[in-house]
């Protein structure tokens, strides 16, 4: 889930799915020769990152994979890792991939997009001010049963945080938000309208992990993440 408020402040919510078995680390400095500056979420296996931000330069970017008809033997499949941390150093793929299917979503100064590649072709949407979710399809998809069940909950409540009262003001901003994250948890983690989840029942092997937040605003970058306690359980 993405907020972008009028005043250009952007507010992300993002749940990683993935296989349990491939390790991963932390936010964290891990590029620290090839990318100086960079926080994020690191993939042992391939070196890149799900998620990963510059508050120098407040660009963040967010990696979800989408279905694609790529035609390349699976040796020749590069890691789709490398497209957040050369996006975060301000270089977004452009041209013929030779990765699967991905949705990339962009944050910097200039505004946020999405940079959707199908295997056959790179395409882009700008997200405009408002409240937006994005899964495995387009932006806003009401075909994606979670979008269709949960976006009109969180519109709704960012139009309640734009009135907020003094108190309300002083609870961090994601509480709201990771609330409503926990009540989707009711649902059956392989019903299609769950956010948390797993994709095994699709013949997928990926399960919600981990959730993160992350603001950029004029300001910089600031950014936290949450281990579920085990995978697709909210404890």
């Amino acid at each position: 889930m993405i907020n972008i408020a009028e005043d250009g402040v952007a507010r992300l919510l993002a749940v990683r799915d993935e296989n349990p078995a491939r390790e991963w680390d932390a936010l964290g400095e891990w590029w620290p020769e090839s990318y100086p500056n960079v926080v994020g979420i690191r993939d042992r296996r391939a070196g890149g990152a799900w998620l990963a931000a510059d508050a120098s330069t407040r660009r963040l970017a967010v990696l979800l994979n989408r279905a694609d008809t790529l035609g390349l033997p699976e040796a020749e499949v590069r890691s789709r890792g490398a497209l957040v941390l050369e996006s975060v150093a301000g270089r977004s793929p452009e041209g013929s991939q030779r990765v699967h299917g991905f949705n990339l979503l962009e944050v910097n100064p200039a505004g946020a997009r999405v940079i959707s590649w199908n295997g056959e072709t790179l395409s882009e949407t700008p997200v405009s001010a408002g409240t937006h979710m994005i899964a495995h399809d387009d932006l806003d998809d009401p075909r994606t049963p979670r979008i269709a069940h949960w976006l009109p909950r969180f519109r709704e409540m960012a139009a309640a945080a734009a009135t907020n009262t003094p108190d309300a003001a002083a609870t961090p901003w994601w509480t709201p938000w990771v609330d409503l994250l926990a009540e989707s948890t009711a649902l059956s983690i392989d019903d299609d309208r769950a956010i948390i989840r797993d994709n095994r029942t699709l013949g997928y092997s990926t399960v919600s992990l981990l959730y993160a937040v992350a603001e950029v605003s004029s300001h910089g970058v600031t950014m936290r993440d949450h281990e579920l306690p085990a995978p697709g359980c909210w404890g």
